[in-house]
C-alpha cells in the first residue's frame, strides 16, 4: 500500500469518524492542534485503522505521532514489518 493510498484511508476515516472537513486534513496537519484529535479520538482512530494493516495495532506504536504524515510513516512501518514476517515483499 503507497502512501498515498494510507493518506486517502486516513482522510476518509476522519472526514466520517470526526467530522473533520477534507480539506483541513494534509500530511502536515497536527492531530491535536489542527484536527482536534484528543486522547480518547486517538484510541478511535487507532481501532479504526486496524483493518489497514490486518492485525492488533499496539496503541504504543503511536506514542510519537503528531502529524497525520508520523501516522502514515507508522502505519507504513507496520505493514513493511508484517510483509517481511509473511515473507512477501515489502509495499512501498
Amino acid at each position: 500500500m503507497t502512501d498515498q493510498e494510507i493518506f486517502e484511508r486516513l482522510r476518509s476515516i476522519l472526514v466520517e469518524t470526526f467530522d473533520i472537513e477534507a480539506d483541513r486534513v494534509s500530511p502536515q496537519a497536527k492531530l491535536y492542534d489542527d484536527l482536534d484529535i484528543d486522547s480518547i479520538d486517538a484510541v478511535d482512530l487507532i481501532v479504526k485503522l486496524k483493518p489497514l494493516v490486518g492485525k492488533r495495532l499496539q496503541p504504543e506504536a503511536f506514542k510519537a505521532v503528531r502529524t497525520i504524515q508520523d501516522v502514515i510513516d507508522a502505519l507504513q512501518g507496520l505493514l513493511t514489518a508484517g510483509a517481511e514476517v509473511d515473507g512477501s515483499p515489502a509495499a512501498a
